[in-house]
């Protein structure tokens, strides 16, 4: 009876030595891969509490959540040969714990070398315009280069991003350089496209104006009533060209002659009677004959000469 008792003591002791290192517990986002004296069982433990034989089996956990794994920034040169730094981010999670256990040694840092790898890969078959602008045909090439290795190590491969493109200084000015041009030159045409329209409204306006004369005085009395609102004590009023048009037509329009009638010559005034009786008489037409004939005479006598004085000679002639 000692016997019995003395080794249900020793049952009982065991079984409180025992058994807490024999039972594990996985969690709902783990899976347990379990090893019998080193091979593995095919069937993966699910989540709850689950009993091991001691000193037989080994479990290791492999947890199955979404990892977010930051790739450390590469250095590259484009394939317009640009010098950039580009850093990204992975996300993936493994579907087969046994491969990932068994088949790579650790999957999380393979899985870190292949994603910097096929970053510089990336990067020098791309453009910069490509880094930059369309990234999502480089999300899809860097997914398709990854999910090929980590097929075979039980890994899926959720979704690739490019965070951030660093670009040297000197690029970024030519790059400001480039678009302040490209917004100055779209600026200097939507200008010249106002000052086109502006010109055609302009030219409707005149052709309105030349139709009508009087438009263009009711024009200048508005910019004078807009002028004096502004409470000025001087005023300026321009005096345009064609309103002196408008008035030079309408005076020649009053001195016009009267349609179908010929047009008079205005009367001559008649010369004074006393002028008339001098230049008939024969005692001045007397007078005026010798007054000629002395006149010619004295046209033809020859003019005298003007003396010419000599010079003074020099001391050494």
């Amino acid at each position: 009876m000692e016997v019995v008792v003395v080794l249900l003591v020793v049952l009982a002791v065991l079984t409180v030595i025992v058994l807490p290192s024999s039972m594990r517990v996985i969690k709902q986002y783990e899976r347990g891969v379990v090893y019998r004296f080193g091979r593995v069982n095919r069937l993966p433990k699910e989540p709850g509490p689950r009993l091991l034989l001691p000193f037989v089996d080994r479990m290791t956990k492999v947890n199955m959540q979404v990892v977010t794994m930051p790739v450390p920034s590469q250095e590259g040169i484009t394939k317009d040969n640009v010098s950039v730094r580009v850093d990204a981010v992975l996300y993936f999670r493994v579907i087969d714990p046994i491969r990932a256990t068994v088949d790579v040694q650790n999957y999380q840092f393979a899985m870190l070398q292949v994603a910097q790898t096929s970053l510089r890969s990336i990067i020098g078959k791309s453009e910069l315009d490509d880094l930059l602008s369309g990234r999502e045909k480089l999300h899809e090439g860097l997914e398709l280069m990854l999910a090929t290795p980590a097929t075979g190590w039980g890994v899926h491969i959720d979704r690739v991003e490019i965070k951030d493109v660093a670009l040297p200084e000197s690029m970024k000015r030519s790059m400001a350089r480039q678009a302040e041009a490209d917004r100055e030159r779209r600026a200097r045409i939507i200008t010249a496209d106002g000052e086109l329209q502006a010109s055609h409204k302009l030219s409707e306006a005149a052709r309105a104006m030349d139709a009508n004369p009087a438009a263009l005085q009711l024009r200048m009395l508005q910019t004078v009533v807009e002028v004096a609102a502004e409470k000025n004590s001087t005023l300026v009023l321009p005096f345009p060209v064609e309103l002196l048009r408008f008035f030079d037509r309408a005076a020649a329009g009053r001195q016009d002659p009267p349609a179908g009638g010929p047009a008079q010559a205005p009367p001559q005034p008649a010369p004074p009677a006393e002028a008339a009786d001098s230049a008939g008489s024969p005692e001045v037409a007397a007078a005026d004959r010798h007054e000629g004939i002395e006149s010619a005479e004295r046209a033809e006598l020859p003019q005298a000469a003007t003396p010419q004085i000599p010079e003074p000679r020099t001391p050494e002639e």
